[in-house]
């Protein structure tokens, strides 16, 4: 009998994507674009941007959002531009000027290494307690502190404990800096733009923002939002990425059919390999993610199997 042409490969319905997120539109935004794109309201993200920022967003779509607590989201990298002569009331180019300061001597932003070693010996690098930006999205009586804000009320954050990792000069002028910086989760690159300009005997805020890096994830590896029109991702023209290399330095360990089926009753595993952690595959593909259960069992933590797995 004829055998016709191979059918195509189902698109992926869960898994990862980067997409660069351009200026102006929220985190919120994107996810509501993906969803359309994927034709699911199951879309995630690990980590917001401000709407004026633009970079890396990594969204989790389908099941895979539930393995968004175990991805790797450390060091994130950011290349901002910080201008001096100014603080606005949100520490970015959108708000409102604040306080006005000359800008420091030129050859400190113009001079590669004199910016970043002030802002070390400032105490802007290492473990540091940082003020939030009054227009943030932490909350204060369980309000946000933007909407606050918005309404001219003082608002007064407390210090939250951060980590800058480093800081490295990428270019200079007569009132602008040039930087990337290496830092934890939880960090604003707003409130370190104030923070080095009053450092310096000055006053700054952040011109422009972009975030390069969040763990092993690299915005050269992102998609264009632009490209994701409805349906480009359940169609298969906008691929989905496996999880697999965001999660870390996990045991990774193939289940057989019986193991698959003592998965979905929730049944400790056999381990075949060593580690603490684990994640669960088939056919290449995540399906949990366990922790050691003795010496020789993996207890399942985090199930993405569904009905039709077999």
């Amino acid at each position: 009998m004829p055998v016709g042409p191979p059918s195509s490969p189902s698109p992926l319905t869960s898994g990862l994507l980067y997409v660069d997120k351009p200026a102006g539109l929220s985190s919120h935004d994107i996810v509501s674009v993906v969803r359309r794109a994927a034709r699911s309201r199951r879309v995630g993200h690990a980590g917001t941007l401000d709407p004026f920022a633009t970079g890396l967003l990594v969204l989790a779509i389908g099941p895979c959002t539930r393995l968004l607590p175990y991805l790797v989201g450390e060091p994130k990298v950011y290349e901002a531009v910080i201008r001096f002569g100014h603080e606005t009331d949100s520490d970015d180019a959108t708000g409102e000027p604040t306080r006005t300061v000359a800008p420091p001597p030129v050859e400190q932003l113009t001079e590669s290494g004199n910016a970043v070693r002030l802002a070390a010996e400032a105490g802007l690098t290492g473990r540091i307690a940082q003020i939030p930006p009054a227009f943030s999205a932490k909350h204060v009586d369980g309000v946000r502190a933007y909407a606050l804000a918005r309404k001219g009320r003082h608002v007064h954050l407390p210090p939250v404990d951060i980590a800058v990792f480093g800081w490295e000069w990428l270019q200079g002028s007569a009132d602008r800096l040039h930087t990337r910086i290496r830092c934890g989760s939880g960090t604003y690159i707003r409130a370190l733009a104030r923070d080095l300009g009053r450092a310096l005997g000055s006053a700054a805020h952040c011109e422009s923002l972009r975030r390069v890096a969040s763990g092993p994830a690299h915005v050269a590896d992102a998609v264009a939002w632009s490209m994701l029109g409805p349906g480009a991702i359940a169609d298969g023209a906008v691929t989905l990425r496996s999880p697999l290399a965001a999660l870390g330095a996990v045991a990774h360990q193939p289940l057989d059919a019986e193991q698959l089926r003592d998965l979905r009753h929730g049944r400790p595993l056999r381990a075949t390999v060593g580690g603490e952690r684990a994640a669960l595959l088939r056919d290449g593909q995540v399906v949990a993610m366990a922790v050691r259960s003795g010496s020789d069992r993996w207890q399942p933590r985090v199930v993405l199997l569904g009905d039709d797995a077999s």
